[in-house]
C-alpha cells in the first residue's frame, strides 16, 4: 500500500500545499480521501486524472470537497467523455450540496460522474482495500477513516477535536495521518481540531507505528506544532505532513 500526500493545509491551501488530499494505491487501484480546495491541480503531478477509482469525503467543509466540482468538469467534458462513472463515498447530503457549490440543479447534479453512496459508520470494501468509518469529533457529519490492505493499515482523522472513535481506528496502524490545527492556548475550541500534542496522545493510546501530523494551518508555526507533539507521550517517529510525501507500507 502506497500512501502519496497530495495536499495537507488546513483551512484553505497554504503557499507550499493545497487542502486535504490522500492518494491510496494498491494493486492498480487509486482511491482518493479528500478532494479538498486546490487539490485537484496538485494531484496531476502524481496520478493521470483519468485513473481515480474512487473517493471518500471525510466531510462536506470546503478545505475537504470542494474540488470534486471541478473534477466534476475533468470526468464529462474531457477528451474521451463521458467517463464512466467512479463511487464517493460522502455524508448522504454530499450531492446536493456540492451541485450547489457547483451552481448547477439538484438533478442531474454531479451525478453524471459520480456515483455517490452515503456514509455511515462501519466497514466496507473499496476495491482492494477494507475501510471502516468511523464519526469523530467536528461540528458537522464526520468521518475518520481506516484503511486496510496486505495486513497494513493507515488511519486518517478526517477533521477533528479529541475523540475515542478516533483511537479505535487507528488502533495497531502503521501510518496515522492525524489533525493538528491548533496550537496549544488557553481558548482551545472543544470538538473542532487538535493540537499536535493531542494528536500525540491519540497515537500514543492507539500505538500506531507513525504520526504524520495533517491540515496544518497556514498561519500557525509548523515547527511549534512538532514541538508540541513531542510532548504528547508518542514513543514512535512523528513527522510534519508535506505535499508530495510518499509512504510505502509494506
Amino acid at each position: 500500500m502506497k500512501v502519496t500526500i497530495v495536499g495537507c493545509s488546513g483551512s484553505f491551501p497554504g503557499p507550499d500545499s493545497p487542502a486535504s488530499c490522500y492518494l491510496v494505491e494498491a494493486e492498480g487501484f487509486r482511491l482518493l480521501l479528500d478532494l479538498g480546495s486546490g487539490s485537484l491541480g496538485a494531484l496531476q503531478r502524481h496520478i493521470d486524472l483519468y485513473d481515480v477509482d474512487a473517493i471518500c469525503l471525510s466531510h462536506l467543509h470546503a478545505d475537504h470537497c470542494l474540488d470534486i466540482c471541478g473534477y466534476h468538469v475533468v470526468r464529462t467534458y474531457g477528451p474521451a467523455a463521458p467517463y464512466p462513472r467512479i463511487p464517493v463515498y460522502a455524508p448522504a447530503d454530499a450531492p446536493r450540496r456540492l451541485a450547489a457549490a457547483y451552481g448547477m440543479p439538484e438533478e442531474p447534479g454531479l451525478e453524471t460522474a459520480f456515483e455517490f453512496r452515503p456514509l455511515s459508520p462501519g466497514r466496507f470494501t473499496v476495491g482492494p482495500f477494507e475501510v471502516t468509518a468511523g464519526l469523530v469529533n467536528h461540528p458537522v457529519e464526520a468521518y475518520g477513516f481506516r484503511v486496510s490492505h496486505g495486513g497494513r493499515t493507515l488511519a486518517y482523522s478526517g477533521d477533528t477535536g479529541e475523540c475515542a472513535e478516533l483511537v479505535k481506528l487507528a488502533d495497531g496502524a502503521d501510518l496515522m495521518l492525524c489533525e493538528a490545527s491548533f496550537v496549544e492556548g488557553p481558548d482551545l475550541i472543544p470538538g473542532l481540531h487538535m493540537t499536535g500534542r493531542q494528536a500525540a496522545e491519540h497515537a500514543a493510546k492507539a500505538k500506531a507505528g507513525r504520526l504524520v501530523l495533517t491540515h496544518l494551518v497556514p498561519w500557525n508555526d509548523s515547527a511549534r506544532v512538532l514541538e508540541e507533539a513531542s510532548c504528547g507521550a508518542f514513543g514512535g517517529p512523528i513527522e510534519l505532513a508535506r505535499s508530495g510525501a510518499v509512504y510505502d507500507l509494506t
